[in-house]
């Protein structure tokens, strides 16, 4: 190309080079602007339907199955959800980790994992996103949840400890159990309650908090608050709540670790529901509720939207903490920049974290869950209220009356809701936590739930107008389904594997099973 010149003088056009000095000049005073531009105008349309924010690339096939053949399949499983063959489900609502659709851009992220044994390339793309959002100093990986808090107990929980939650999950508690602990749950009042109304019922009880501490301060080695909620209705903890039970653990010297595992949706929530964060962001309101931890478990199958993965990330005052840990990490996952998880995974949790914060998608994810609870209630479902973030909970103890909790009427209705219409659930009642840890003493929980999870990003509206149909049948033979009796079990964790069946006859009276 030639030279052009003085570009401060001469434009080229063409072949012909014009001066600058010979262009007309034009003032302000010369030029006719005409009408002045029209104020702007707001958008006179509003859509009210919220749609998924992608589009579909990739699709998998799921088969239809007959009442009998779910019936058939249902014995073989001996009446446990868990048991059933993925590929015999139409709808699996199962659990929400690790089983959501991955992006485009995680996709593309893996393709370019590193997998070198130490210090992979995808090592440092996993901390920096885990630390952007926590701004936690330490970060170990774990090939998921249940193995992040196997690590951090063996660190910090001795036969004895009690460690307080607002309330714990199956694994949190069992892996507490297992290290002589006592797992304590102490949600404020209105959480045990299914149908009062709370903007924050996953918030924990301060006064039981204060008089724990008070009393046995010695016996804490930290207290956890899971957001969102998970076996209180997937129901948020709000902001000011976090910071109230992080100045009641500074007044007695305890750290506060937050099970994180939903803390995305756990900060739309607070978005949405508490004055002062409208107009904040996500990402943003996320940061300042690690803020206020010491630590956090993770299991990146939820809020990660990985199919795998996890972590620990904890603060600089939990250093021997933290080594502790990494020794125990090399000891039982991998080397400590891989924790059990391929490069491809790191890449793909790096990604997820951020998307889950994404406003779209967080309106969308909620959105849907609200959508479904709709339905329930025109139908007089009992679910527990407000919706949560990740499942709708349904209150089989009030739907279900007839059946007593020695009858697992949250187990009968799971498996009613797979032999009616192929949908998968899981149970969150007398089953789940119902024995003891020494495995003798039944008891009874607090509340016995259906929970219906929804995996990240892949079912769309029919198949949610498909469940409510399904759960529309359901209510037609409500009254007929017959509870459930343990014929075999584990001494933990027994909903993972224990076998069952109805305590007589069929487990649906004059449907022939």
């Amino acid at each position: 190309m030639e030279s052009c010149g003085d570009a401060s003088s001469e434009f080229p056009f063409g072949h012909r080079t014009i001066s600058a000095s010979s262009l007309p000049r034009v003032d302000s005073q010369t030029l006719d602007l005409g009408s002045p531009l029209p104020q702007r105008e707001e958008f006179p349309f509003h859509f009210k339907t919220v749609i998924e924010p992608f589009s579909i690339k990739v699709v998998e096939p799921v088969v239809q199955t007959t009442f009998h053949q779910r019936a058939e399949y249902l014995r073989q499983a001996h009446y446990n959800p868990f048991l059933l063959r993925a590929e015999d489900v139409l709808i699996d609502l199962l659990t929400d980790s690790g089983t959501g659709a991955l992006s485009s851009q995680q996709w593309a992220a893996m393709m370019k994992g590193d997998e070198s044994y130490a210090g992979a390339r995808s090592w440092f793309h996993f901390e920096q996103s885990v630390k952007d959002i926590t701004g936690l100093s330490h970060v170990l990986p774990t090939h998921q949840g249940r193995s992040a808090e196997r690590i951090l107990f063996h660190a910090m929980v001795k036969p004895g400890h009690i460690v307080p939650n607002n309330t714990h999950f199956d694994t949190t508690r069992a892996n507490i159990e297992a290290r002589g602990a006592t797992a304590l749950d102490i949600p404020i009042p209105e959480a045990r309650v299914p149908s009062v109304h709370h903007p924050f019922k996953g918030d924990m009880d301060l006064e039981q908090l204060r008089k724990l501490l008070s009393d046995s301060k010695e016996r804490v080695p930290f207290v956890m608050l899971t957001v969102t909620n998970n076996s209180g209705g997937g129901q948020p903890v709000s902001m000011t709540n976090i910071k109230q039970v992080k100045q009641v653990c500074v007044e007695h010297g305890v750290p506060l670790i937050l099970d994180a595992c939903r803390f995305a949706e756990n900060s739309w929530f607070i978005k949405q529901r508490e004055k002062g964060y409208a107009d904040r962001s996500p990402t943003s309101i996320a940061q300042e509720m690690f803020a206020h931890v010491d630590g956090c478990t993770m299991s990146a199958k939820k809020d990660g939207l990985s199919n795998i993965g996890g972590f620990i990330a904890l603060s600089a005052s939990l250093s021997d903490v933290a080594e502790s840990c990494r020794n125990q990490l090399i000891l039982t996952e991998g080397f400590v920049t891989y924790g059990g998880l391929a490069g491809y995974d790191l890449e793909c949790v790096a990604i997820g974290l951020k998307e889950a914060l994404n406003s779209d998608y967080l309106n969308y994810r909620i959105a849907s869950i609200e959508y479904l609870g709709r339905k329930c209630r025109k139908l007089g479902i009992p679910i527990v209220e407000p919706t949560g973030g990740h499942a709708i909970y349904i209150d089989a103890a009030s739907w279900l009356p007839h059946i007593p909790s020695s009858e697992y009427p949250a187990w009968a209705l799971s498996c009613a809701l797979y032999l009616i219409g192929g949908i998968r659930s899981v149970e969150i009642g007398s089953v789940m936590f119902g024995l003891q840890p020494d495995g003798t003493v039944e008891s009874q929980a607090p509340m016995e739930l259906v929970r219906l999870a929804f995996p990240r990003r892949m079912y769309t509206q029919s198949h949610v107008d498909y469940v409510a149909e399904v759960m529309a049948a359901v209510q037609t033979v409500a009254h007929k389904i017959r509870g459930m009796k343990i014929v075999k079990q584990p001494s933990a964790l027994r909903h993972f594997s224990a076998h069952l069946m109805p305590v007589s006859g069929g487990l649906v009276e004059g449907m022939g099973i």
